[in-house]
């Protein structure tokens, strides 16, 4: 299930190749001839976009299932947390030089079948990435996240519920479900420099 640090290698060093082929060229690259077999499963996976040295978010978009070929959906969410995150403007050409590209591979969610009162204790931080929905309503905060803002696992509960719009004490209504995946993290130590898969360990 996990993958070795070469396919992260490949996965970083596509998802790069991808936003900058479009953004130059207004092309999607295919999958290269060398593809390693493996990331032809279908896999969940975002591709994060940061701000060197600061680390400052610049965009972030990815498939939470595991619904289309992992290589495929890194070039989709690469071109798309490059030119489609709502929050962000599109990034332009000469931003790359400048920016981290980092690959979060996904294990399929797993729904979290306990009482609300139980959910801090069914998840931990630095091992879960955690989804919501709730209504309408759906939000999704990488194994990452609370990683770098220092949170405790009810804090990563507030938090997510907050990410999808919802009050931070969402996660004690019984109509809200909550889901728990695993990431392998991938990312380039500087703008086009080596590539690590990253401890989460807090």
């Amino acid at each position: 299930m996990f993958l070795d640090i070469e396919k992260g290698k490949f996965l970083v060093n596509l998802a790069r190749a991808a936003i900058e082929e479009y953004l130059n060229h207004g092309v999607q690259i295919e999958p290269p001839a060398n593809t390693p077999s493996e990331l032809f499963d279908k896999r969940g996976v975002f591709v994060t976009l940061k701000k060197f040295p600061s680390g400052e978010l610049r965009g972030c978009i990815g498939f939470p299932e595991p619904i289309i070929p992992l290589v495929i959906a890194t070039i989709y969410a690469a071109i798309s947390a490059a030119t489609n995150d709502p929050r962000f403007r599109p990034v332009r050409p000469h931003e790359m030089e400048n920016l981290v590209v980092e690959v979060t591979v996904l294990t399929p969610p797993e729904r979290l079948n306990v009482p609300p009162n139980d959910l801090p204790k069914a998840i931990k931080v630095g091992r879960d990435g955690l989804i919501v929905r709730c209504g309408a309503a759906a939000g999704l905060l990488l194994p990452q996240v609370p990683v770098e803002w220092g949170w405790n696992e009810e804090e990563f509960l507030s938090q997510v519920c907050i990410k999808a719009g919802l009050p931070p004490n969402c996660w004690l209504n019984p109509a809200c479900e909550f889901y728990k995946f695993q990431g392998q993290v991938f990312t380039e130590v500087k703008p086009y420099g080596e590539v690590i898969e990253e401890d989460l360990s807090p």
